[in-house]
């Protein structure tokens, strides 16, 4: 008979279990979800400096585009955060960025809402409010209290272009966002491409636990023209086949062979 074999003492199997879980937690951070941690109050009340999110970065791998009131995480543009130093990160913080619970300090990353979304027409004026395709947004559940929807930065009106997006931050006088860089390429709009993903949560600390929701004002009637008459062609391009259909039907039957 042969001998069972001696189970591998646990101190062997560590080095083994530690790389499996790294591993798994460098796909997790590529492919599904990162943790990104809050540098400023420019989404105030919403973030909190030291808050951390989390990310999703599976849906855009399936085609998920930005839309209107998502908090969204994306690379810097090209600019924008040219005036804002980065700290040389030490060896645990390097180490805790490859594996996604930090993220990397090489990636200048920024966190904003998605105001409007390509072929919309965004403007505010005065003290607001901000206006998508002509319809006043209702910002009073996200944005800074006391401030006012342009902030100090009136604009527009702007056509965002195809494949970018609009963003500003949730406290609008503390915030380096679209407003600011419409002397730059791409005027202030940033491309889908730079997207990293939507933050979907706060995950820590645990007193801030909560989710990151669309806010309601973003699904009024009328803010997407386009999307707002797509069921009603979509359905008059099904219905004509139908109708056909039906009238070929009804003429064979008065008129037998």
């Amino acid at each position: 008979m042969k001998k069972a074999k001696k189970p591998r003492a646990f101190w062997k199997e560590l080095p083994i279990l530690i790389g499996i879980a790294l591993l798994l937690a460098l796909l997790i951070k590529t492919f599904l979800v990162q943790a990104f941690s809050i540098p400023s109050d420019s989404m105030q009340d919403t973030l909190q400096r030291g808050d951390r999110v989390l990310v999703d970065k599976l849906t855009p791998w399936f085609g998920s585009k930005p839309q209107r009131g998502e908090v969204v995480v994306f690379h810097d543009p090209g600019g924008w955060l040219n005036e804002t130093p980065t700290p040389e990160p030490n060896a645990i913080q390097n180490v805790l960025s490859f594996i996604g619970l930090m993220p990397s300090s090489e990636e200048k990353d920024l966190i904003k809402r998605v105001i409007a979304v390509g072929g919309d027409t965004v403007e505010c004026h005065g003290t607001g409010p901000v206006k998508v395709n002509g319809k006043a947004l209702k910002e009073d559940s996200y944005i800074f209290p006391g401030v006012t929807p342009c902030g100090d930065r009136a604009f527009g009106p702007i056509k965002v272009p195809k494949g970018r997006i609009w963003v500003m931050g949730d406290h609008r006088d503390d915030s380096l966002d679209s407003r600011y860089h419409q002397n730059l390429k791409g005027n202030g709009t940033v491309s889908e491409e730079k997207v990293v993903g939507r933050a979907f949560t706060i995950a820590w600390p645990i007193n801030r636990w909560s989710t990151l929701p669309v806010p309601d004002t973003f699904d009024q009637p009328g803010i997407n023209k386009a999307m707002g008459a797509a069921p009603a062609a979509l359905g008059l391009v099904g219905a004509v086949p139908i109708v056909m259909w039906r009238r070929r039907r009804l003429t064979g039957a008065r008129n037998p062979r």
